[in-house]
């Protein structure tokens, strides 16, 4: 079980995003902002972030909120926005998956990375 910090101001998504880890067996913690996203980072293993919209802000947020954290980050994206994806792996993201293959494995996708984590 991994402790993931999802940071999806969307609710209605975010809503799901927690269903699905919680299903998954993972502790899933919803935070809406960068103070929140900060204040929430003690003991996580793994920081999910929403990047269908306002992604530059929201990568900047993460970074900083990160700072030399080495918490694995989980990001989606709009399919459609493929710069998004380029942007986010640029900035160190160690997953950037579509928001549809977020909806469809994102507990596996958590587990993956928790595994990682965990191994080095």
């Amino acid at each position: 079980m991994a402790r993931a910090i999802a940071f999806v101001p969307d609710l209605l998504f975010g809503s799901n995003v927690v269903g699905m880890l919680q299903a998954a067996g993972h502790e899933p913690v919803l935070v809406s902002s960068g103070d929140q996203l900060a204040g929430a980072l003690t003991d996580a293993d793994v920081v999910i972030v929403d990047l269908t919209a306002d992604a530059r802000n929201r990568i900047e947020i993460v970074k900083r909120a990160l700072g030399d954290n080495p918490v694995p980050t989980l990001a989606f994206f709009s399919h459609v926005e493929r710069d998004v994806r380029a942007e986010a792996e640029r900035a160190g993201f160690e997953l950037v998956v579509p928001r549809s293959r977020m909806a469809r494995a994102g507990g596996d996708l958590v587990s993956q990375l928790a595994r990682e984590e965990s191994a080095s």
